[in-house]
């Protein structure tokens, strides 16, 4: 029984629709057969190796051959399709969070649909649709969200009764469900014969593919792949593309120029048995049940049945070189709570035969996510890796957008949610990757209310405050590895209460930022940001200064003390960076970008700076500790610590100058905030770190100083209209869709990147503008929250999504910072945003499929604010990053 599944999963009839293939690969060889000879001897020299014949693999070299890259090689170090494609499920599922992950799949769903027409493979592609059901009203919620993310991408989906449910699938038990999503699209694969097409059309197109060749390890040259050494020789090449699966994090490893690919296998049980008495119809669709960590799908007229246990076994931590993957141990006893869940989901299976547990290893990643992209120490090595049981489905749609971004140098969507730099070095760790992936497999399941935080890997990288503000009731969350607080409990509050609260609704910090967000516009208030990426860029001559105004899109050659905001470009004018950056002396450069960009930012400068001796950059963000001072009381305790005046006149806006502060010296203080509000941001070398927090607290307590947190932050941010890069900015945003046109000087006097096509836009127009939207009939305590990725309408039409949003304290209305669009009602053709186009619509934005009316505004408002200052200087400072 095992061999017959084993061998349905991988039929590999595919070399007699392709002659050629089977002439170069002579026979296809049993697993056992490991020193036969190889018929054909590896080309010298490609242009692209790709290492993995699984369905990323295979995938990315269809891609690249269908885009006219011909030199390609693939290596699989055993059969192709036999690692963890050969036992994945082979559920295409586009219900996704994330939404280029959503795109992904649903490409790969279209393109699966086409590809036996195309290549004469049998895929087994069957069109079932997909019911995800939800036991409580949250994950209702949950799935209500999903549901309007997919319906505005065109993508069929609606939320159904429990009685739907048992006339699509009448052998489901509905009596504890609340409801459910039903997507009609969703479809079955064998995922081995789909990776075996995406390589029969591959081959005809000019790829070479070798099978039982094993990559040891990839030649470097001047930070460069220069070669890639296998088990039957060298293959010098261009480009090297990571598709080892389980594998990967090794094959990274082995190089001369480390790799880090964060992943970690897991074991994964799923079970099948015989057909039914009356066997299931083979369009029967495929059941999510979340809340009882399963999935059930139609197989050979029985079932096909595996969940993601709250107490996963990973596996292969020591690493492990095995060439193929075979069944692992069956471990009944651990499958036994997802074998009772799908019995009390499908009762009548009681007297149903078992087949087999099936357990195989899957790969997962720190975030959920899987990892592509370009590594950031190495030129042209690109990974496609840590699919997190999720790999049919992103299949063809990760593989199209990797290989358009080693053709074109970029891809046609937002991947920075996938993108390898994302990671440090930090996530590289071995036991991390052990303890986080126990954690991420439940969590597949689990419901992801808004703001909720991973629970393994922590206090990993912290500020020399921790102790102090842990002790004074601070809550934590976590950024690339670095703890920050959200928000301080005040003395005699429920902690418990208030650590276990998770909902879509107003949640039971709300009055706690609340009274930060006051203290802030009222008083003074600290906030510990040592987690900003900092650089310090310098030269012995004009080199630094001449790198930077090409490299960044505003005038950096200010006099030293100013600071300036401005964008790291690319060639299409989106930002790849928002920073500040404080001009030191004449020859050296303070820059400060938000915590997610240390490794990208590094790697995007480092790849387009001069190779020259003379100039140096530096990462300094483990050498200050940054304090932000925030409200109007801020300049008087500053003036009485350092025994100078700091008002407007003596220390401007956006000026940056080092001071002693209380005994310590060489302070960097300048006077930003990142929310609009009057303050100065403390750079303080970490030595000094613990008596600077504490003499800023003690001069404090006459003026009401307290602490605050990340959250009262983005209150303050969102409400003055801020954007912040990562969520709201990304490579697809330009200065000139988002308000910034007066941080961009194209007049300069220099080329800088970007610049041709801010030109354009400037001349022709934008498609898109950066708007703020107020909810009109929102009950704060009553109505589902916005939090971001809601679907934005104009009247009546859908014209873009929200990016962040948050409570206004100071408006007592909700915020959504969002980008509008304009499609022709005809053609759907994208046309030029209009500024009366934004002001003559009436919108709603849509939480869950319920429609709440937005007034939509291109401006703060600024009137309503305590503190009122010139339009200029709100512009000047109108920067956040997170």
């Amino acid at each position: 029984a095992a061999g017959m599944f084993l061998r349905l999963l991988s039929d590999v009839r595919w070399q007699a629709a392709n002659p050629k293939w089977r002439r170069m690969t002579c026979c296809r060889r049993s697993a056992s057969s490991t020193a036969e000879p190889h018929p054909v001897s590896l080309p010298a020299q490609a242009q692209v190796v790709i290492c993995g014949g699984g369905i990323m693999g295979t995938s990315v070299a269809y891609h690249l051959s269908k885009m006219g890259w011909k030199d390609i090689v693939l290596l699989e170090q055993g059969r192709l399709a036999a690692g963890t494609t050969r036992f994945c499920a082979g559920i295409v599922s586009t219900a996704r969070q994330v939404s280029v992950e959503l795109k992904m799949a649903d490409y790969s769903n279209k393109l699966y649909q086409q590809l036996e027409q195309e290549t004469g493979v049998n895929t087994g592609y069957v069109k079932t649709g997909s019911i995800s059901l939800a036991q409580t009203q949250d994950r209702l919620i949950s799935l209500k969200r999903i549901a309007s993310s997919l319906n505005v991408m065109g993508i069929p989906c609606e939320i159904i009764t429990p009685k739907q449910v048992a006339q699509l699938h009448p052998l489901i038990n509905i009596h504890d469900l609340v409801g459910a999503m039903y997507v009609p699209e969703d479809a079955l694969v064998s995922s081995a014969n789909v990776s075996l097409a995406l390589a029969t059309a591959a081959s005809r197109n000019g790829v070479q593919i070798h099978e039982r060749t094993s990559v040891s390890h990839v030649a470097v040259q001047k930070g460069r792949v220069a070669a890639v050494e296998t088990d039957r020789g060298e293959i010098k090449c261009q480009y090297f593309v990571n598709c080892a699966g389980q594998w990967a994090y090794e094959l990274g490893h082995s190089g001369e120029e480390p790799v880090n690919i964060p992943l970690h296998a897991c074991e994964h049980f799923y079970l099948l048995t015989h057909p039914l008495k009356e066997p299931l119809a083979s369009n029967l669709p495929t059941i999510v049940d979340p809340d009882g960590r399963i999935y059930i799908r139609n197989w050979q007229g029985g079932i096909l049945s595996g969940g993601f246990e709250k107490n996963p076994k990973p596996l292969f931590t020591e690493g492990r070189n095995q060439l193929e993957i075979h069944n692992l141990q069956e471990d009944w006893d651990h499958f036994e709570p997802l074998l009772s869940a799908l019995l009390r989901r499908m009762p009548d299976l009681e007297a149903l035969q078992i087949m087999q547990l099936v357990n195989c290893p899957e790969s997962f990643t720190p975030d959920m996510r899987c990892i592509m992209g370009e590594s950031p120490t190495v030129r042209g090595y690109f990974v496609l890796a840590g699919m997190n049981s999720a790999g049919i489905s992103y299949g063809g749609g990760a593989g199209k957008y990797l290989a358009e971004w080693m053709v074109n140098g970029y891809p046609s969507e937002n991947v920075w949610p996938l993108d390898l730099k994302r990671f440090g070095t930090l996530q590289s760790s071995r036991t991390f990757l052990r303890h986080r992936v126990m954690e991420v497999m439940p969590l597949m399941c689990d419901l992801k209310v808004p703001r909720w935080d991973f629970q393994t890997g922590r206090q990993l990288r912290t500020s020399p405050l921790y102790d102090r503000l842990d002790a004074q009731g601070a809550r934590w969350m976590e950024k690339h590895g670095f703890e920050r607080v959200k928000y301080f409990v005040p003395p005699g509050k429920d902690l418990l209460d208030l650590d276990q609260s998770k909902t879509f609704y107003k949640p039971d910090w709300f009055d706690i930022v609340g009274s930060e967000v006051k203290c802030c516009k009222e008083a003074v208030c600290v906030i510990d940001m040592s987690s900003f990426t900092k650089f310090e860029i310098s030269s012995t001559g004009d080199q630094a200064l001449e790198s930077l105004q090409y490299l960044f899109s505003n005038d950096l050659d200010v006099p030293v003390g100013h600071v300036v905001h401005t964008g790291m470009l690319n060639e299409k004018g989106g930002y790849e960076n928002d920073c500040s950056i404080a001009r030191l002396s004449k020859r050296s450069f303070f820059m400060i970008s938000p915590t997610d960009q240390q490794v990208h930012c590094w790697a995007w400068l480092k790849n387009r700076l001069p190779d020259d001796s003379n100039l140096t950059m530096e990462d300094v963000t483990w050498k200050y500790t940054a304090l932000n001072l925030i409200g109007p009381r801020a300049v008087d305790v500053l003036s009485e610590l350092s025994y100078a005046p700091m008002t407007p006149e003596h220390f401007p806006s956006l000026f940056c100058k080092e001071m002693s502060v209380g005994y310590a010296n060489g302070i960097r203080v300048m006077s930003i905030t990142h929310t609009g509000e009057p303050g100065f941001m403390l750079y303080i070398p970490i030595e000094y770190a613990l008596h600077v927090y504490n003499e800023v607290m003690n001069m404090g307590q006459k003026y009401g100083i307290r602490n605050a947190g990340y959250y009262a932050l983005r209150s303050l941010r969102i409400e003055k209209f801020f954007a912040f890069w990562g969520q709201d900015l990304d490579a697809f945003t330009t200065p000139m869709e988002c308000g910034r046109e007066f941080q961009v000087k194209l007049e300069k006097g220099m080329q800088f990147v970007g610049q041709e096509a801010l030109l354009e836009q400037k001349q022709n127009g934008v498609y898109k503008r950066f708007t703020m939207f107020i909810l009109e009939d929102h009950d704060t305590d009553m109505d589902l929250w916005p939090w971001w990725g809601e679907p934005i309408f104009r009247n009546g039409r859908y014209v873009g999504k929200t990016t962040s949003s948050a409570y206004s304290y100071t408006l007592e209305r909700h915020v959504c910072l969002g980008f509008v669009q304009h499609f022709d009602e005809k053609t759907g053709e994208e046309l030029v945003v209009t500024t009366d186009f934004i002001n003559q619509g009436e919108y709603e934005i849509d939480i869950a499929g319920q429609r709440f009316q937005a007034k939509a505004k291109l401006y703060p408002f600024s009137s309503l604010f305590a503190q009122r200052r010139r339009k200029d200087e709100v512009e000047l400072s109108g920067y956040q990053r997170e």
